[in-house]
Parts: structure tokens; sequence; C-alpha cells
């Protein structure tokens, strides 16, 4: 299926749209570790950031943190600004997204503190018509409560129009079939988790492929 295909678009932010620096993860981490009385290697900083599967916990158990505890430091070491100057868009994303006449939002993990930052600085802020910050509240994808609030926000909510959700982990083809909209997997290399079930209903290198 190509772009026109679909009444509405939803889009993860963070490893399909955008990416940080390496350098800023481990920078981010060695501060984390230094108030958690841990320290993490390179590897396990990458994996405490992208948190795909269950190699966020692991690393966690591997140190003997409370997660609600790494959470906590978490956001509070890490600063919107020195977040928002890291991070680049994809190419790709970049001509993709600006192009559509469909409805977009943007359903991300990424905590509003953040993310209002690093779209102000990559002026992407008005790329969207709705944005959901992932909360308990909301609940986390593959849960299909923030999908399903994107798009009541967007007028689409299961009266017939045709949508689809593209993102770059196993989470974001979940909570896109339990909210019974298109799946569709951006992979960026080697940066993303295998894939298990359910499985995306399409799988892209680049949104350029959905433009064909």
């Amino acid at each position: 299926m190509t772009g026109s295909t679909y009444d509405f678009w939803l889009l993860d932010l963070d490893g399909t749209l955008i990416d940080v620096e390496e350098s800023y993860i481990h920078h981010l981490f060695e501060g984390v570790g230094a108030e958690l009385n841990a320290s993490f290697t390179d590897k396990e900083a990458e994996c405490l950031w992208y948190g795909y599967g269950e190699s966020r916990a692991e690393v966690l158990a591997t140190h003997g943190i409370d997660a609600a505890e790494f959470w906590d430091v978490f956001h509070a070491v890490e600063e919107p600004e020195s977040r928002a100057s890291a991070t680049h868009l994809y190419p790709d994303a970049e001509a993709f997204v600006p192009a559509r006449s469909e409805p977009v939002g943007l359903v991300t993990h990424c905590q509003e503190y953040l993310t209002g930052p690093v779209l102000e600085t990559l002026d992407i802020a008005d790329w969207f018509d709705t944005v959901v910050c992932c909360t308990d509240e909301t609940g986390w994808k593959p849960d299909p409560g923030p999908v399903e609030m994107a798009m009541r926000d967007l007028g689409v909510a299961h009266n017939g129009h045709e949508g689809a959700l593209a993102g770059d982990d196993p989470g974001d083809i979940g909570a896109a079939h339990n909210a019974g909209i298109t799946s569709i997997h951006v992979d960026r290399g080697e940066s993303n988790p295998p894939l298990g079930e359910p499985r995306p209903h399409q799988q892209v290198e680049t949104f350029a492929e959905l433009d064909g």
C-alpha cells in the first residue's frame, strides 16, 4: 500500500522519525548511573535507552535497580534542551510527513516535557494534528489506549476511516493491531529489535517506499 491509501496516519517518534547521537546516550547514562551508584557499559546504556524487548529490565536487574527508581532518576537527569540539541531527523521522514494531506498524529513514549522541546527545536510541531505522549493514565504501547486517544482527537476513531500506525518497535506493531488499524514496521537497521507476534502488515526501510 502507498501513503495515499490511508485516511489518517499515526506515527511513533524516537527511532521512527528521529534519533539521537550515540554519544548523547552514553553521556546521559553516565549521569544516571552516578545517581544510582551504578556504572553502565555503552551497550547497557543503549539497551536502557531503546528498551527493546526485555533488555531494559534485564540491565536493571543485573544492577539491582528498581524500575520506578530508575525512571525517577532518568527524568530528573535528562534535560530537554540537551536532548533536543542531540536529536536529528531522518531525511525520509522529513520528506514524507509534511507532504501528507491526511490528518497525522504522533503517539510516543517520549514524555511531554521532552517531546515539546524536541518538536520545537526541529521545527516539526506543525506536522501533527495531535500529539499523544503515553503515560500510566493513557497506557503504553502495545496497549491500544493512546492510539485510540489520537484517533478520537483526529475524529477518525472506528467510524469507517482506514488508517495506519508506523513505528520501529514491536510495541508500535502491537498497538496498531490492538486498535484495529494497519501496522507498518519502519526498519531502521541494526538498532531495531527482532519482531515477534503480531507481524506487521507492511515492513519498509524508509518512508519513501510508502510513496511508491
